[in-house]
């Protein structure tokens, strides 16, 4: 159990994933001038605690085993593709679930519209989805770049 504990990489990149998560509150204060304390624990955002956390276990690993090890060139990879799916498949997705957003407007304004000459439609109305889904390349840069240094200065501060 000891050695769950001692496992830098592992605390690092949760960590990075807390930082990450916490910032997004007070960075959207700043941007929009209102207070969203949902975003500490929701998907998307600046920044991506996905990139964070994948850069700060890659640099903790780097760190731990070597540069030149092969848990690093496996981190590597692991971090590049959960990159790319941030800020590529699931920002899409996000954009896709907006679109069908105003379709479930337009669903929902008539299903009022057929209540109100009171017809009684098969179903009552529909949600909407989730639209911040993914990341802005820029959000999953900055991440990025949280893990990385986040990771070096945890590293350094308890080698002290």
């Amino acid at each position: 159990m000891s050695a769950l504990f001692s496992n830098f990489p592992l605390w690092s990149a949760l960590l990075a994933i807390g930082i990450a998560q916490g910032v997004k509150v007070p960075i959207t204060f700043f941007a929009l001038r209102k207070w969203d304390w949902k975003l500490a624990f929701s998907t998307g955002g600046m920044p991506s605690s996905h990139s964070a956390a994948v850069t700060a276990l890659t640099t903790a690993v780097g760190l731990v085993e070597g540069f030149d090890s092969t848990y690093f060139a496996i981190s590597v990879v692991f971090s590049i593709i959960i990159m790319f799916d941030a800020a590529g498949i699931r920002r899409h997705a996000g954009t896709h679930a907006a679109v069908l957003n105003l379709l479930v407007e337009d669903f929902n304004q008539l299903i009022d519209e057929l209540k109100t000459m009171r017809v009684k439609p098969r179903r009552e109305r529909a949600e909407k989805l989730k639209e911040l889904l993914g990341h802005q390349p820029s959000e999953v840069l900055v991440g990025g770049w949280l893990g990385i240094i986040q990771s070096i200065l945890l590293y350094y501060l308890l080698k002290l």
